[in-house]
């Protein structure tokens, strides 16, 4: 049965993150950790470190994607104030900041005009909108290393400004519909709502110092790649990284250790042995200064605190499926099995609605994923089958990237669920933290209290701070024996709750197995028979 965790931060350590080595270290009591829920808080702290920026100050920036011409206080074009991101960096350059900027590229998909294959070809035409600013010329690369079928995706902003080094690790790319906070209204698709709902980590201190080097080996891979082109017309082809460009970047500046009493955190990478993997095994290369073999330290510390649940594990991704590029070994859907038979409560938070550059109906259907069904709960007793609930948002999509353990553990960082990213087919950069206080708590308590679409009040607060209730908000089943009939379900139950709409969907899980397996194992046992009968039709037939 589920039981109190560990109150002192070894414990904690052991039992929710994979033991520290020296490729990966654990930061304990010396590293800043902030969660940063939406893109509104998140543009809002880049501006302001931006804005102070000065010479020998420096900011660093990667994702899967960027938009030259967005504006970091989400303003339009056409608005009073607007500054287009490419003249902001600019800007930086002529103050006498350090800027550098990687694009994630690929060489094929990035010449392919008229289908989108990914951000790749978008992400080509950024780098020329950027390089067209003189300040800007050797500052940008496209970085087309990395697995022949993944791409890099992880999303990373570094400043260092007056002497402070601030790393931000998450799902947030430079794009202008990151732009949006609670209660998600500000933006559409065609006539219909749409909202995004994203997050990161703010690192002060030597974890944020690691994301700089983690950067700087990025930067390296990139520096070193063979001169490739790109088609921009079936007449004009560019440079991929034209020269003279900066082929170094200085070590980590110093990041003096920041007081941070029981907490722990790492920095967590994923990616394959490959620098360059064309052509199935003909034209394959290692990494020049990234781990030679890869690694899955993402993985190993997501399967470690899943392991050691005792009360919930929350999660909160845009998908739970698998995708090419991924591999069985490190699907953690039978992690969530085991956690859910030995009585921990398993929430899945997913999107509502795609992202709308990823093709197919852009409407989530109201059902637990197949993945999730067949790897969780079709193998779990009948009555362990309620311990796992998903949820899905109505007009959101979902791309955090966040898990929540206990209330004493979280992670956020570009990494999904699904094994594409905990292999490192996409190269993933994800933060995990543990505390003997309340942050991750707080945090749970924020999260589900936008989830529900309800004032955070001083009076509310601490309801959905008790998990005992609060967990009932998912399913009824699992509220308190004392819990007044609607309690998360009608206002006023409990005090304090005042739900402006409702969006939470429950999609699962169904009580029996799904058909499909069902429907796989009928026909099997049809085309056994009729092997039988042809079998024995054929024997009387010789004889």
């Amino acid at each position: 049965m589920p039981g109190s965790p560990p109150a002192d931060l070894a414990s904690l350590t052991r039992r929710y993150l994979a033991p520290a080595t020296p490729d990966c270290p654990t930061f304990v009591e010396d590293t800043g950790w902030e969660p940063i829920v939406d893109g509104v808080d998140y543009f809002a702290r880049l501006r302001a470190l931006f804005d102070r920026a000065g010479p020998g100050d420096t900011v660093l920036v990667t994702g899967l994607n960027l938009e030259p011409d967005m504006d970091l206080n989400g303003l339009d074009p056409d608005e009073d104030g607007y500054e287009a991101l490419a003249d902001r960096f600019a800007r930086l350059v002529d103050a006498g900041v350090d800027v550098r900027v990687l694009l994630t590229a690929a060489l094929f998909s990035g010449s392919v005009p008229g289908v989108a294959i990914g951000p790749f070809r978008a992400n080509a035409f950024a780098a020329l909108e950027l390089r067209r600013r003189p300040q800007l010329a050797g500052r940008v690369l496209l970085d087309w290393s990395g697995s022949g079928i993944g791409c890099h995706h992880q999303k990373v902003v570094l400043a260092h400004v007056g002497g402070e080094l601030t790393a931000f690790v998450g799902g947030l790319d430079l794009s202008a519909n990151r732009f949006d906070a609670e209660p998600h209204d500000r933006l559409s698709i065609g006539e219909e709502r749409w909202g995004w709902h994203d997050g990161a980590a703010a690192l002060h201190g030597p974890g944020a110092a690691r994301v700089w080097e983690v950067y700087r080996g990025r930067w390296t891979e990139a520096a070193t790649l063979p001169p490739r082109r790109f088609m921009v017309t079936p007449t004009d082809w560019e440079p991929m990284n034209p020269e003279p460009f900066r082929h170094d970047l200085p070590p980590s500046p110093p990041a003096p250790p920041r007081s941070a009493p029981g907490t722990a955190v790492q920095v967590l990478r994923s990616l394959r042995p490959w620098k360059i993997d064309h052509f199935g095994m003909l034209y394959r290369r290692h990494w020049t200064v990234l781990p030679r073999n890869g690694t899955q330290e993402v993985f190993h510390t997501l399967s470690t605190a899943i392991r050691g649940a005792r009360r919930y594990v929350y999660l909160e991704d845009q998908y739970f499926f698998e995708v090419p590029g991924g591999r069985r070994a490190f699907r953690l859907y039978g992690l969530l099995r085991d956690a859910a038979a030995r009585g921990v409560k398993v929430v899945l938070v997913c999107s509502g609605r795609k992202d709308p550059v990823d093709a197919g109906v852009n409407k989530f259907r109201r059902r637990v994923t197949g993945d999730v069904q067949r790897g969780v709960i079709d193998q779990l007793d009948p009555g362990d089958r309620g311990n796992v609930i998903m949820h899905r948002i109505e007009d959101l999509t979902v791309h955090t990237k966040l898990a929540l353990v206990d209330d004493v553990f979280a992670s956020i960082g570009s990494a999904n669920f699904f094994s594409r990213s905990m292999r490192g087919t996409d190269t993933e950069l994800s933060t995990a933290f543990v505390t003997t206080g309340d942050q991750v708590r707080d945090l749970r308590v924020r999260l589900w209290a936008e989830h529900l679409r309800t004032e955070l009040t001083d009076e509310l607060a601490p309801r959905l701070a008790d998990l005992d209730l609060a967990l009932g908000m998912w399913r009824p089943e699992w509220l308190p024996p004392d819990a007044p009939a609607g309690t998360w379900r009608v206002p006023g139950y409990p005090a304090g709750f005042a739900p402006a709409e409702r969006v939470l969907v429950p999609v699962g899980p169904w009580p029996e197995p799904s058909p499909r397996p069902l429907r796989r194992a009928a026909h099997g046992a049809r085309r056994g028979a009729a092997k039988v009968a042809d079998s024995g039709r054929r024997r009387l037939s010789s004889s």
